[in-house]
């Protein structure tokens, strides 16, 4: 068996989280191979929705462009499949909307991003094993030539739920498993609906919505749990709309299921993991993808800052408290919106209509869920207000971090500030702020890290940071 050293971090698995964690590493200066075993990437989309704090995230790297030119922008969105939606169009976002965007093309767009980094990605490479010790990880990896051995500082997983990282590296994945499943079929139609549809009844709940080329994607839950084939997917249609919209020609027939688990950590000494390797839920709302791409832009620019000598490699130790409550949050509302999404006896369909009228009748409370559903409430730990609040920036603002360096803003850029950025190696920006503090230094992924009144308040708060 051969031996072969890779520099710094080796990602395992060329997803989204996995193609933007080495995207992010690359950019910071690291050199990241990403290790992925498809030899192809799979043409079906799992995923199809983008929300405002990931168009955020994009837009920080200065890659969102392609992505709202390749996507459909929807106002709203839903919790549960209530017929109240949830309306974004005021959240404080440069972004108030949710994109329709294959997974296919996503993938596509990253994985451009991230070679154009300077990241490298071998398909058809699986790894079967990993041991660790104190001056890196080794994997054990079947690649197309044979079996060999891969060393580097660190190993993120972003191999999806069976994750054999997490396996390999012994941490628990606890939870619950199925007890209901979804359906999905990526059909064409011979009677299609005008637009998307949506439909929910005691028979189950049902969602006819257009994909690129001519598909629709028809998807729900049935208290009948469907099998994945074209007649169930005819009669389970029928039976809760009325119709079946003459599905044919299917490219993709599928069936996923509740299970609901989060790993326990998601740091074991060198080894991260992150998006679906990290957390599993029901698909409702379209936030896993989602919330799996901010795990990897909280993770990337850290491992990078290490590896480069930036920071600390206590700023490691923040991953796993940051990152880890957001996916118990994930678990709870995916949790509740099943509920919903399944509620088809009597007393659950009077569950709907209380909760319906709740939000028609407290446009708060949709606004909190709206700002739950799509991440832009995520606040990480703090030792003042404003540490680790998320910068509700101009989309001018979020460019500011496309270097995926921390950035020193500021209402005025006295000569101290000046000379306190240039002693501390940041860019300072003079730029207008919403909170009543005139300067405050943000972390790469767009959460304020220090804040302060005077260039001194700013570099006491700085001093109590992990940077090297």
């Amino acid at each position: 068996m051969s031996t072969v050293h890779a520099p710094d971090t080796i990602v395992v698995g060329a997803g989204p989280v996995g193609l933007w964690t080495a995207a992010e590493l690359a950019l910071g200066g690291s050199h990241p191979l990403v290790l992925e075993q498809a030899e192809h990437r799979s043409p079906h989309s799992k995923a199809l929705a983008i929300h405002p704090r990931t168009i955020e995230v994009l837009a920080m790297r200065e890659q969102e462009q392609a992505f709202l030119d390749g996507g459909l922008s929807l106002p709203n969105g839903h919790f549960g499949m209530l017929p109240a939606r949830l309306d974004f169009r005021d959240l404080a976002t440069p972004f108030p909307f949710q994109l329709a965007h294959p997974q296919l093309r996503t993938e596509e767009l990253l994985e451009q991003h991230a070679l154009a980094q300077g990241a490298i990605l071998r398909r058809g490479h699986r790894v079967s094993g990993l041991s660790q010790a104190d001056h890196g990880v080794t994997l054990q990896v079947i690649g197309p030539d044979g079996e060999y051995e891969i060393t580097a500082d660190y190993v993120v997983g972003t191999d999806g739920a069976g994750s054999t990282i997490r396996h390999a590296a012994g941490i628990d994945f606890p939870g619950t498993d199925s007890t209901v499943f979804g359906f999905l079929g990526d059909v064409e139609l011979t009677d299609p609906p005008e637009g998307p549809g949506y439909w929910h009844n005691e028979h189950g709940a049902l969602i006819v919505a257009p994909l690129p080329g001519g598909l629709w994607r028809v998807t729900g839950s049935a208290p009948s749990d469907p099998s994945p084939t074209l007649e169930s997917l005819r009669e389970t249609a029928n039976l809760i709309a009325g119709t079946d919209f003459g599905p044919h020609s299917p490219v993709w027939l599928s069936r996923f299921g509740n299970a609901t688990r989060l790993a326990a950590e998601y740091r074991k000494g060198r080894v991260f993991l992150a998006g679906d390797a990290a957390h599993r839920h029901f698909p409702a709302g379209g936030v896993g993808l989602n919330v799996g791409l901010q795990d990897a832009m909280n993770l990337g620019w850290k491992l990078a800052a290490v590896q480069r000598g930036h920071a600390d490699p206590a700023l490691l130790d923040t991953y796993h408290p940051e990152r880890h409550p957001v996916g118990v949050a994930l678990g709870e509302h995916t949790k509740a919106q099943t509920a919903l999404i399944t509620a088809t006896t009597e007393e659950g369909q009077s569950l709907r209509r209380f909760m319906t009228d709740l939000l028609r009748t407290h446009p708060d409370v949709a606004t909190a869920l709206a700002n739950t559903v799509t991440a832009l409430d995520v606040r990480y730990p703090g030792n003042s207000p404003l540490t680790g609040q998320r910068f509700p920036a101009t989309r001018e603002q979020l460019h500011l971090l496309r270097e995926g360096r921390p950035v020193l803003l500021a209402k005025e850029a006295s000569p101290e500030l000046k000379d306190l950025a240039a002693n501390a190696d940041l860019q300072l920006y003079e730029t207008e702020l919403p909170w009543p503090t005139s300067t405050v230094l943000i972390r790469p992924d767009g959460h304020v890290w220090a804040a302060g009144d005077t260039a001194g308040q700013l570099a006491n708060a700085m001093a109590e940071l992990p940077l090297a």
